[in-house]
C-alpha cells in the first residue's frame, strides 16, 4: 500500500479523499491556491503546499507544479479527485515519468474512453447503442452542416468535457454560431481543450449512469445505476440510486454494456458509463467519465462499499474481492448538491464569509463538505459547498429524511440553493419518479405556488422571519461555545463530586461546530 498520497484537488472531494487516506494509515498531501490557504482540506491534511494564484490555470491545472510538490513531499501516488486534471491523460503520463502511481485509469484508457468522441467510436465497435451525431471533433461549419442534416435541436458538447461545462443546446441556425463560440470558450477555460462535437438532442430522456470498478487483473464489475436526471442547464444537482424506472432486466443489459465497453477500452480503476434512456426504456451510450463522480456517495450508501478506498487498493495492485453479481444493493439513497448560489438571482454565485451554520444529522444522514463556519467562499471555483446524502429503507423514507435534513440545514452570510430541493421534494412528478433531463428547467420556468408555511422554507438571507430564526440559531451556537469555554477555564470546585460534569462539558465543547 502507499505511504503518502498527493491529492490534486480542493474542496469537499479533497476532504473526502484525505479522510479515506487517514483511515487506511496513509499520509495525505494537500495543495492549495492563494485563496485556499485556509481551506478545510489544507487544515486536515498531514502536509500542504501552495501552488500559485487563484486562477486554476495558474494553480490546480499546472501539472508541473503538482509534480514538483509530489517530489518534494515524497508522495508515491497522486489522486486527482474530479474536475481539474482528473480526466487529462497528461497527468497520469507525468506521474509515470516521475515514478509515481496515478490513482485512476491509464492514459491510454482515458484517451480511448474519456474523450467523448473516441468513446462513441469504441461504443459502436462493441455494439453499444449510441445517440446519433459526430464521432470526431468538428469545426463550426462542419457541425452546423451536420445539425442541418439531422434536424434541430442538437447538443454541442466539449470533447474533454464533464459537469455540463462546454455544452450548449441549439434549436436553430440563427443561434448556432454564438452557441458554438461560447461552448468552445467555456471548454477551453474549464478543461484546457476547446474542441467540440455534436449530438442529436433526445426529447425528455432520462440520464442514468452505471458505476464500474476494474482492477489490473481483468476483473470488471458493475455496482448498479444512479439516476441523474435532475439537472439545471445540463448540470446535475441531485442524484439517487436505484433509479425509479430501471427494472432488473434493464439493469442487467445496461451493466453488461458498461462492462463490455470498459473491457474493450482497457479500463482500470473507478469509472462511470453514462446513458440516456428514452420513454420506451431504450438506452443509448452517452459518455464515460474516467474518474470518481461527484455523486459516488449514493452508490456507497446502497452497496456499503467505500469507492475511494477501492480506488486506492486497485492502484496499489490489489484484486477486486468480489464479482458484481455478488453485490446486493440495499435501500435507497439520494444526494443533493448544496451550492453557494442565489436562486432568486438566476442562481448567480454567492461567495462570501460563512457567518454561522447548522448541519443536519441523525439516522441515514451523511454530509460530505469542504467548508466551515468563518470560511470565506471564494469566487474563483465551482460554488459547491457540501453534498447532503440521505439513505432510507425505501424511496419514500429517503425523501422524508431528506426533507427533515433540509429543514435542519442553516447557513448564514451567503445564499444557498437549499430551497430549490425543498421545492423539488414537494412536486408530485418527482414524488412519482416521473422526471427527465429537462424537468427541472421546465419546473423553474413555472410560476411558484405560495408555500403553506413560508417561514419554514424561506431563504435565511432574504426573508426577515428566516433571518431572525437563523440569527437565533447562530446566537445559541455562540452562547454554547462561550459557556463551554468558561467551563473549561473555571477553577475546579469539589473535583471528586463534579468530575462527570466536567467531562460532560468537555465532550459537549468538542462537539461544537
Amino acid at each position: 500500500m502507499f505511504k503518502k498520497i498527493l491529492i490534486a484537488n480542493r474542496g469537499e472531494i479533497a476532504v473526502r479523499i484525505l479522510r479515506a487516506c487517514r483511515e487506511l494509515g496513509i499520509k495525505s498531501v494537500a495543495v492549495f491556491s492563494d485563496v485556499d490557504r485556509k481551506a478545510l482540506h489544507v487544515q486536515l491534511a498531514d502536509e500542504a503546499y501552495g501552488i500559485g494564484p487563484a486562477p486554476s490555470r495558474e494553480s490546480y491545472l499546472r501539472i508541473d507544479k503538482l509534480m514538483d510538490v509530489a517530489r518534494r513531499a515524497g508522495s508515491d501516488a497522486v489522486h486527482p479527485g474530479y474536475g481539474f486534471l482528473a480526466e487529462n491523460p497528461a497527468l497520469p503520463r507525468a506521474c509515470g515519468e516521475a515514478g509515481i502511481t496515478f490513482i485512476g485509469p491509464p492514459p491510454e484508457a482515458m484517451e480511448a474512453l474519456g474523450s467523448k468522441t473516441a468513446g462513441r467510436r469504441l461504443a459502436r465497435r462493441v455494439e453499444v447503442p449510441t445517440v446519433p451525431g459526430a464521432n470526431d471533433p468538428t469545426d463550426r461549419s462542419q457541425a452546423q452542416a451536420l445539425a442541418q442534416s439531422m434536424g434541430y435541436p442538437v447538443l454541442l458538447k466539449a470533447v474533454a468535457g464533464g459537469g455540463g461545462k462546454g455544452m450548449r443546446l441549439v434549436y436553430s441556425d440563427t443561434e448556432f454560431e454564438s452557441a458554438f463560440r461560447n461552448a468552445a470558450s467555456e471548454a477551453l477555460n474549464a478543461f484546457g481543450d476547446e474542441r467540440l462535437y455534436l449530438e442529436k438532442y433526445l426529447e425528455r430522456p432520462r440520464h442514468v449512469e452505471i458505476q464500474i470498478l476494474a482492477d489490473a487483473h481483468g476483473r470488471v464489475v458493475s455496482l448498479g445505476e444512479r439516476e441523474c436526471s435532475i439537472q439545471r442547464r445540463h448540470q446535475k444537482v441531485a442524484e439517487e440510486s436505484p433509479s425509479p424506472i430501471i427494472t432488473a432486466e434493464l439493469r442487467k443489459k445496461m451493466s453488461d454494456a458498461a462492462v463490455r465497453l470498459a473491457r474493450a477500452g482497457g479500463y482500470v480503476n473507478a469509472g462511470t458509463v453514462e446513458f440516456l434512456v428514452d420513454q420506451r426504456l431504450n438506452f443509448y451510450f452517452l459518455e464515460v467519465n474516467t474518474r470518481l463522480q461527484v455523486e459516488h456517495p449514493v452508490t456507497e450508501q446502497v452497496t456499503g462499499l467505500d469507492l475511494v478506498k477501492l480506488q486506492i487498493a486497485i492502484a496499489a495492485g490489489h484484486r477486486l474481492p468480489f464479482a458484481w453479481e455478488s453485490i446486493t444493493p440495499r435501500g435507497h439513497a439520494m444526494e443533493v448538491r448544496l451550492y453557494a448560489e442565489d436562486p432568486e438571482n438566476n442562481f448567480f454565485p454567492s461567495p462570501g464569509k460563512i457567518l454561522a451554520r447548522h448541519t443536519p444529522s441523525g439516522p441515514g444522514i451523511r454530509m460530505d463538505e469542504g467548508v466551515y463556519e468563518g470560511w470565506t467562499v471564494p469566487n474563483d471555483y465551482d460554488p459547491l459547498l457540501s453534498k447532503l446524502i440521505v439513505w432510507g429503507n425505501s424511496r419514500e423514507e429517503t425523501m422524508a429524511r431528506l426533507r427533515r435534513a433540509l429543514d435542519e440545514y442553516v447557513v448564514t452570510g451567503i445564499r444557498t440553493n437549499a430551497g430549490l430541493f425543498r421545492r423539488i421534494l414537494a412536486e408530485p412528478e418527482f414524488l412519482r419518479g416521473e422526471i427527465h433531463t429537462r424537468w427541472l428547467d421546465d419546473l423553474l420556468r413555472r410560476p411558484r405556488a405560495a408555500a403553506a408555511s413560508p417561514a419554514a422554507h424561506s431563504n435565511p438571507v432574504t426573508d426577515p422571519n428566516a433571518a431572525a430564526e437563523a440569527a437565533a440559531i447562530a446566537a445559541a451556537v455562540w452562547q454554547a461555545k462561550q459557556n463551554a469555554r468558561q467551563a473549561s477555564t473555571a477553577s475546579p470546585v469539589n473535583e471528586t463530586s463534579s468530575r462527570w460534569k466536567m467531562e460532560g462539558r468537555r465532550e459537549q465543547r468538542d462537539r461544537m461546530p
